[in-house]
């Protein structure tokens, strides 16, 4: 039986504005996780903490509730002992503790630390990554059950240092998964699929090194899958002065005939636009859904400041029939980060200023969008579908 678990008082804060539909509330906090259930529980001698329970996919199951299957980064509470950093690795069905010197480490950063000397960057965590599907009300406002039968967690070397950033949609009567899986061979996509959006199965690698944000679209264009994508790197070409957009980052286009083998599309999708900073960066969100307009995306735009930048999120409508035909863009921010809603958690922030959608459903009048807020919790918002008409 899944383990069920009644809302927490410190998740209940929430922002209702205007008509009902309009709701704004953190429904999954770190604390509600129990880690005596956690994959690494009973591997490791040292003490993990959940650094943050956020980035969610979002599906609707056949009994209408909805689940999220949400980001656990479970982190070292002492990373550092011995005058060495360590990080969690998985390994032949076991997780185990790797130690590097400090005085090959930079440790800035509470997430990860960066080893000099390599010539170019090499990065380790100081948490791991696993997913947890979590059983929400039809209205996604109230925990039902947490699946700690169902989570899923590395099952190869290619994901030894965790599984991120599940993205879920619905083509026909199957669901599919992206993931990020990390480890040292390669930063890669991979997919799960599932018949009943509850149980899952690993299929396989479909796009390479640092491909992230790869979103499914939750139905078929010309009898072939689509995605979008966004492949990063650290060189980008210059538009020609006066162009509207600008270089950087962008969300690309692929298509399949299987789902499992992509091509890249030849046409760009949605760029940073020129005419605004606030989306100096930015990638894909949720994956998109057909409307009567044309395929609705939530994306992130990033604004630069300090390190990690401003994360919010956007929205585009494409053309039904070719995608790289961007109809409408609201240079607007449709969610932006709200410390109110983190207010009750303060005390567990490490980062700010960050709203990261990933995950959309649909209720009748309005959608149920879920993000990430501050990498730290789950945050599930009411938004009226009038906010997406002309």
């Amino acid at each position: 039986m899944p383990d069920s678990q009644a809302q927490s008082p410190q998740t209940a804060s929430s922002r209702q504005t205007g008509s009902p539909c309009q709701v704004d509330r953190l429904v999954l906090a770190p604390d509600d996780i129990d880690l005596t259930k956690s994959p690494m529980c009973g591997h490791i001698d040292a003490e993990t903490y959940v650094l943050g329970a956020f980035n969610p996919g979002l599906l609707r199951l056949p009994n209408g509730n909805l689940l999220m299957m949400v980001r656990i980064a479970e982190a070292l509470r002492h990373p550092i002992v011995g005058g060495n950093v360590h990080a969690i690795r998985w390994v032949d069905g076991r997780y185990v503790l790797d130690a590097w010197p400090l005085d090959l480490a930079d440790t800035a950063d509470p997430r990860k630390f960066t080893l000099r000397g390599g010539g170019w960057k090499i990065m380790a965590l100081t948490s791991l990554s696993w997913i947890l599907p979590v059983e929400l009300s039809p209205d996604g406002l109230a925990v039902v059950a947490q699946h700690y039968d169902k989570a899923i967690a590395p099952e190869n070397s290619l994901q030894c240092y965790g599984v991120e950033d599940p993205r879920v949609s619905k083509v026909g009567n199957r669901w599919l998964m992206t993931t990020c899986s990390v480890s040292p061979e390669r930063h890669c996509t991979t997919l799960y699929s599932s018949d009943n959006g509850l149980d899952w199965r690993f299929e396989d690698i479909v796009l390479d090194h640092q491909n992230k944000d790869m979103l499914i679209f939750e139905g078929l264009i010309n009898n072939q899958y689509w995605a979008q994508t966004r492949p990063l790197g650290d060189l980008y070409f210059a538009y020609p002065p006066g162009s509207e957009w600008r270089a950087g980052p962008s969300i690309n286009l692929a298509h399949s005939n299987d789902g499992l083998y992509w091509k890249p599309y030849r046409k760009p999708g949605i760029r940073p636009h020129s005419g605004t900073v606030a989306t100096a960066r930015m990638g894909g969100g949720t994956p998109p859904i057909l409307t009567d307009e044309g395929w609705l995306s939530l994306w992130h735009g990033v604004e630069p400041k300090e390190i990690v930048g401003i994360y919010r999120t956007y929205w585009s409508i494409m053309d039904r029939n070719d995608p790289s035909i961007v109809l409408r863009t609201c240079h607007g921010p449709l969610l932006e980060p709200n410390p109110e809603l983190t207010r009750p958690i303060e005390h567990q922030m490490y980062l700010r200023d960050v709203v990261f959608t990933t995950g959309i459903a649909d209720a009748g009048d309005h959608y149920v969008v879920a993000s990430g807020e501050a990498d730290l919790a789950c945050r599930i918002t009411h938004i009226p579908k009038s906010a997406f008409t002309a």
